[in-house]
């Protein structure tokens, strides 16, 4: 039975589970958590990744196994068999204990890049079955070009230093209020530099739901310029900004529509029709005086709420009464005779 689950627990998986379970239990957790998902946690991504990361190495798992995260981590627990008194070692070991070339240092010695970079390889928002998974962990292949991806092996090598986090970029998304009421997908095209340095294009597809809101942020991982001292691309941030519409103004999930009515309308009365923003006509009357500013309420006809499936906010009537600049003296004598 392993030192402790906690690995095991983030994936949902038992610590018998074959290296398919573990990699099913990596693709269900990561959609789930990532950044850019409505249930996203950054941090606890960052910990599925780093569980992955750990348990889909059989070297790594083994050593997690027998002596918990810290020494997977490359912290060597107390009491560690493998050192000696004098420090000698374990016989044909190097002189080292096996928990000094993982490049550990505690929790910062995984990054958020790290985190993104795994979910780039294992096929990122593309993940399907087991046959979209890039080969990762184990073997000879290894993470950053290491062998056996230990950064060293198990001679006692140097620990790698944690890596600076890439860049995030961001970018301002005009979308209109019809997007942002019926959802959208929106492809944008980017110039950005490739590993060698040289430009290369990508177009990344953005897919605005029904009820967003403007500020909301989209990001896509490493997608941006490549930074050599990240091992990583920039991180593209966009930003939704919403386009002025002539008739509508949205106020969180209402909307606001201002109705102009005649001074003889506000008066007298009046019928008229208005267009929803889904299209649909509803008729406004009135047979008595409207006082300015008045307002009337429609429920259910103003944005969708994004955290809500199926419901809508209200669609607000606002009254602006248009006052003479100047009465006659006939207009006069009326109002005085009748008011």
């Amino acid at each position: 039975m392993p030192k402790d689950t906690e690995l095991y627990d983030l994936l949902g998986v038992s610590p018998s589970a074959s290296e398919t379970e573990i990699k099913k239990g990596y693709r269900k957790a990561a959609l789930k958590y990532h950044p850019d998902k409505p249930t996203g946690n950054t941090e606890k991504f960052k910990e599925i990744s780093e569980a992955f990361d750990i348990l889909s190495n059989a070297d790594k798992r083994q050593i997690y196994d027998d002596y918990g995260l810290e020494a997977a981590r490359g912290n060597a627990p107390a009491g560690n068999p493998f050192e000696s008194a004098g420090g000698a070692g374990m016989g044909g070991m190097g002189g080292g204990h096996p928990f000094s070339s993982f490049g550990g240092g505690g929790r910062g010695g995984f990054s958020q890049a790290d985190a993104f970079n795994i979910f780039s390889q294992m096929g990122g928002f593309g993940m399907g079955g087991d046959d979209g998974f890039a080969s990762f962990g184990g073997g000879s292949g290894g993470f950053d070009g290491m062998p056996g991806g230990f950064g060293g092996g198990f001679g006692g090598g140097s620990r790698r230093a944690a890596r600076p986090e890439p860049d995030t970029v961001t970018m301002t998304m005009p979308v209109s209020l019809e997007d942002l009421y019926n959802g959208a997908t929106k492809k944008m095209k980017l110039s950005r530099k490739g590993m060698d340095g040289s430009k290369e294009s990508k177009v990344l597809e953005i897919n605005i739901k029904p009820g967003w809101k403007a500020g909301t942020k989209l990001n896509f991982a490493n997608e941006g310029d490549y930074q050599p001292e990240c091992h990583a691309r920039q991180t593209i941030q966009f930003v939704l900004e919403e386009k002025p519409h002539p008739l509508l103004k949205r106020d969180n999930n209402d909307l606001i529509m201002t109705v102009p009515l005649s001074f003889k309308e506000s008066l007298c009365g009046f019928t008229k029709e208005v267009n929803t923003i889904d299209g649909r006509k509803i008729p406004l009357s009135r047979s008595s005086p409207v006082q300015p500013g008045s307002t009337a309420r429609y429920p259910g006809l103003g944005m969708p709420i994004s955290k809500s499936p199926g419901t809508r906010g209200d669609l607000v009537i606002s009254y602006k009464v248009d006052y003479p600049l100047s009465l006659t003296p006939e207009q006069k004598q009326a109002i005085n005779q009748y008011f």
